[in-house]
């Protein structure tokens, strides 16, 4: 019987990501942070890449800090322009979050942000997609290019480890 139900509930879950997956999401976008929309309701993660987080501060090459995080956002908010954004699904997080690569007027999001300087090329995920935008962003000095910034996934890790935004975004591994 137990084999009876583990079988059930792996279908099920197998039926819930098949769904959630098996349309584009096409509308207007909220934008919630740097790599992540919010569609119909539905949360989705950019596929490949990693932007600054909303708390996040970076140097500009005045050595001023500055909430770079907040600005991925609003300058995507910005390039978007309320026009309506194409996403296509290609695999849910651990946090349960549509991911996908996304575009409006035929202009990939996520190459727009890392050439933009506003996120990474996210290796892991991307197979480098997008490391010749993220070479042209650090070529022209673009965004976080621009002066200093810590590596969004160490700055959730610092904060994870009971760090503070001003803490966590300076430090040795800060790139220049």
């Amino acid at each position: 019987m137990r084999l009876r139900s583990w079988l059930l509930v792996i279908l099920l879950l197998f039926a819930a990501t098949s769904v959630a997956l098996s349309d584009d999401f096409v509308g207007q976008v909220s934008i919630i942070d740097g790599d992540t929309l919010e569609i119909h309701g539905s949360r989705i993660r950019l596929s490949g890449i990693d932007a600054t987080e909303s708390t996040q501060l970076c140097r500009g090459e005045d050595s001023r800090q500055y909430r770079c995080g907040a600005t991925a956002a609003n300058d995507l908010s910005a390039f978007i322009a309320r026009r309506p954004v194409t996403c296509l699904p290609v695999a849910l997080d651990q946090y349960g979050r549509t991911v996908a690569t996304c575009s409006v007027g035929g202009v990939d999001l996520g190459e727009w942000l890392v050439r933009n300087g506003f996120a990474l090329d996210g290796r892991r995920y991307s197979k480098g997609k997008y490391i010749d935008a993220q070479r042209d962003a650090e070529r022209a000095g673009r965004g976080i290019w621009a002066g200093s910034y810590v590596a969004p996934w160490l700055y959730r890790a610092c904060i994870r480890a009971g760090g503070k935004p001003g803490g966590c975004s300076d430090d040795a591994n800060a790139h220049r």
